[in-house]
């Protein structure tokens, strides 16, 4: 089952990679074929089998010579992990099938908030959709209901921090994008947990924002990736950190 696993997870990486960088330049996701980003050649079919065609073409594009970037090695062998990880060491329940929500969901938004600075909507509805269902199945409406009060308080939170953080500093402070995936990771982890996610997230993003300031690149940080890294990390030792929680009750 974990081969069958890592192979659908592969599968769904070079697919994410499509849309995590096409979606944000307003690219047909779904009709248009796969082409290299230099000749501009449609590839065959045999050129985009996950993990073996970079490998079988040494990280070139069959056509042009073009260095494909390892990124796509990367993101396909990295999904593909965490789906067979995920079914290795998490139970089958509602924590193992958020979990595959919740890492295709982080793993979109590392393409294209890396990419475009963009946080995409469609990925944020529709993980919300689904964690709501299986909130729904496993749970019942009630729980599922108290969780959109959370998703809703985490939101209305870093909207806050965000104003006044607009007005700290004279600029925006945090994305659009940011605060709407404030309310998945408040729905996913509730509000004490989600808290915890968004302090996490500030310590990670610490030291890409003093690389940058030091190679004097540009200084806008892509805060996505660290906060649903940070909301990965929380919702996988999330009993740890209830007890932490629990202590300085």
């Amino acid at each position: 089952m974990e081969v069958l696993l890592f192979i659908i997870g592969a599968c769904l990486g070079s697919f994410f990679l499509v849309v995590g960088k096409r979606l944000p330049i307003n690219e047909d996701v779904l009709f248009s074929r796969s082409r290299c980003d230099k000749c501009k050649k449609e590839l065959k079919w045999y050129d985009l089998i996950p993990i073996f065609s970079y490998v079988f073409l040494k990280g070139k594009c069959r056509y042009c010579g073009e260095k494909i970037s390892p990124l796509n090695l990367i993101v396909e062998i990295f999904m593909g992990l965490f789906f067979a990880l995920g079914y290795h060491f998490i139970p089958i329940g509602y924590n193992f099938y958020a979990y595959l929500v919740l890492s295709s969901l982080m793993m979109l938004i590392f393409i294209s908030d890396f990419s475009y600075y963009i946080i995409l909507d469609s990925p944020l509805i529709i993980s919300s959709i689904l964690l709501f269902i299986l909130k729904f199945i496993f749970f019942g409406y009630k729980d599922a209901l108290i969780s959109i009060v959370s998703g809703i308080s985490l939101f209305l939170v870093m909207y806050l921090i965000k104003i006044i953080g607009d007005k700290l500093f004279k600029r925006e402070s945090l994305g659009g994008g940011d605060i709407k995936l404030a309310f998945v990771i408040g729905y996913a982890l509730g509000f004490r947990l989600s808290l915890i996610a968004i302090i996490l997230s500030s310590f990670l993003a610490l030291p890409y924002s003093v690389a940058s300031l030091k190679l004097q690149k540009n200084n806008e940080v892509p805060f996505g990736p660290f906060l649903v890294s940070s909301l990965f990390i929380v919702f996988l030792f999330q009993d740890k950190f209830i007890n932490i929680l629990g202590f300085f009750n």
